[in-house]
C-alpha cells in the first residue's frame, strides 16, 4: 500500500505561541510503515510546547508498537517534570496512527485531539475524547447540544505528562486505497463543525485539504492552536 500526507499548524488568532506539535513535519509519500502524530500541549507559558515537542520527539524516535509509543513519551514529559519542578502540571495529549504496507492502521490515543476516517464518503471519528464533556454525553447526563457550549468541553481526564501510568486507547483497522484520514488537534475541531470538515477534507490533494481546514478553523475565530495532519490511502 502507499500512502500520500501532509501536515500543517497555525497559531490560530488569539494565542501568542503554538503548544502543538507533529510529525511529520514535511509532506511526503511512503509505501510504509509510517508514523504519523499531533500533540496539543497544556500548562500555560513554555511548558504546553515543551511537553508536545518532548512526546513527539520520543514518540517518533526509536521502535515499538503505537502504545509502546505513546508510552513512551508519556515517561519523556513525567521524567522532564521531575527534573525541572518550574514545569510542573504540564501535559499534552497525542493521537499517533502507524500506517502499514499492508494497509492496516494502528492508532494510539490520549487527550481531546483526533483522528477522524473519510471513507466511501462517510465520515468516522475513530477516537474518543478524554473529557469530562465526553464522558458525560456518554453516560447519558448530558445532551449533544450541551456538550457544544458546556464550560467544561475542554477540561481534559487524561493526558500525558501528569502520572507515570496513563491508559492508552488503542484502534486498528485496515485501510483501502480511496481512504483519507484526519489528525488534528482540537483547534480545528472546538472551531468548525464535523460537516464541514469532512466537506473540507474531502477536497484537493492533502496539503490542499490541511490548509483549508485551518483557514476554516481560522474564519471561525483560531480561538486555539490548529494542527492538521491529512493522510491518503493510494493503490
Amino acid at each position: 500500500m502507499k500512502y500520500q500526507w501532509a501536515a500543517g499548524t497555525h497559531k490560530g488568532r488569539v494565542r501568542n505561541n503554538n503548544e502543538d506539535s507533529f510529525a511529520p513535519e514535511t509532506s511526503g509519500r511512503s509505501t510504509g510503515p509510517v508514523v504519523l502524530m499531533v500533540a496539543d500541549g497544556m500548562g500555560g507559558a513554555i511548558g504546553g510546547e515543551i511537553a508536545s515537542q518532548l512526546a513527539v520527539e520520543h514518540a517518533s524516535d526509536g521502535v515499538g508498537s503505537p502504545v509502546e509509543r505513546v508510552i513512551r513519551a508519556n515517561e519523556a514529559v513525567v521524567n522532564r517534570t521531575l527534573s525541572e519542578p518550574g514545569l510542573a502540571g504540564m501535559g499534552t495529549t497525542l493521537t499517533l496512527a502507524e500506517f502499514g504496507d499492508d494497509g492496516a492502521v494502528n492508532l494510539a490515543h490520549v487527550g481531546d485531539s483526533r483522528a477522524y476516517l473519510l471513507h466511501q464518503g462517510l465520515f468516522e471519528q475513530l477516537t474518543d475524547d478524554h473529557t469530562v464533556v465526553a464522558e458525560q454525553l456518554a453516560a447519558g447526563h448530558i445532551s449533544p447540544a450541551d456538550a457544544v457550549t458546556h464550560p467544561q468541553r475542554s477540561m481534559l481526564t487524561r493526558v500525558l505528562g501528569i502520572s507515570p501510568d496513563v491508559e492508552v486507547d488503542s484502534i486498528t483497522f485496515d485501510s483501502t486505497a480511496g481512504d483519507r484520514l484526519l489528525i488534528c488537534s482540537d483547534g480545528l475541531t472546538n472551531m468548525v463543525e464535523d460537516e464541514r470538515v469532512a466537506q473540507l477534507l474531502a477536497k484537493g490533494s492533502p496539503e490542499e485539504a490541511v490548509w483549508a481546514l485551518i483557514e476554516e478553523a481560522n474564519r471561525a475565530g483560531g480561538h486555539d492552536n490548529i494542527t492538521v495532519v491529512v493522510v491518503d490511502v493510494e493503490q
